[in-house]
C-alpha cells in the first residue's frame, strides 16, 4: 500500500512538473512571436519614415503620377493613425504594391532617375522591403512554431486550459494581387 502511494506521488510530481515546463514552453513561444512582430512593426515604422521624403523628391518629377503619389501618401497616414493591434496586413500589402509600381514608372523619368537623393531614398527603400521581407519571414516561422506547439497532444490540453489561440501568419492579401507582377504603364 505505502508503495502504491509512492508512486501515485511520483506520478503526480512528474505531471506537475510536465505542466510547468509546457507553460513555460508556451510563455517562450508567445514570447517570441511578439518579438518577431515588433520586428515586423520596427522595419514598417522605418519604411513609413522614408516614403514622405520618396514622395516629396518624385513629385516634382512625376506629373503623371500624381495619383500612385496619393495614394501611396494617403495609405502611409491611414496605416500611422490605426489603433493598436487593429490588422493593417491588408493596407501595408497594398502599400507594398503600390511602392513597386512608383518604383517601376521611374524608368519613364530619366531625370528622376538620375537624382542623387532619389537614389539614396530609393536604395534605402530596397534596404528597408529587404529587412521587411525576412522580419515577416522570420516571424511566421514563429508563429508556425507556436501554433505547432499549442495543437499537438498533449500539451495542446494545457493549450486549451490556458484558453490559448492559433496565431495569424502574415500572408498575401486574399485577391493575391501581391502574386501577380506590378503593372507598367508608360505615357
Amino acid at each position: 500500500m505505502a508503495g502504491l502511494g509512492l508512486v501515485l506521488l511520483v506520478l503526480i510530481g512528474a505531471i506537475i512538473v510536465w505542466v510547468i515546463f509546457t507553460y513555460n514552453r508556451f510563455i517562450r513561444k508567445q514570447l517570441e512571436v511578439d518579438n518577431g512582430w515588433s520586428a515586423i512593426d520596427i522595419q514598417l515604422k522605418r519604411r513609413h519614415d522614408l516614403i514622405p521624403n520618396l514622395v516629396e523628391t518624385a513629385k516634382g518629377y512625376m506629373t503623371h503620377e500624381s495619383a500612385t503619389l496619393t495614394r501611396i501618401a494617403e495609405l502611409r497616414a491611414s496605416i500611422t493613425k490605426a489603433p493598436a493591434g487593429a490588422n493593417v496586413m491588408g493596407m501595408e500589402n497594398e502599400l507594398t504594391r503600390m511602392i513597386g509600381s512608383l518604383l517601376a514608372v521611374v524608368e519613364n523619368y530619366p531625370d528622376l532617375k538620375a537624382n542623387q537623393n532619389f537614389l539614396s531614398l530609393q536604395e534605402e527603400l530596397a534596404s528597408t522591403e529587404n529587412r521587411i521581407a525576412y522580419a515577416r519571414q522570420y516571424y511566421n516561422e514563429v508563429v508556425k512554431q507556436f501554433n505547432i506547439a499549442i495543437r499537438i497532444f498533449p500539451a495542446s490540453v494545457v493549450a486549451g486550459a490556458l484558453h490559448l489561440e492559433p496565431r495569424r501568419m502574415w500572408d498575401l492579401d486574399e485577391n493575391a494581387a501581391e502574386r501577380e507582377p506590378v503593372a507598367v504603364k508608360f505615357n
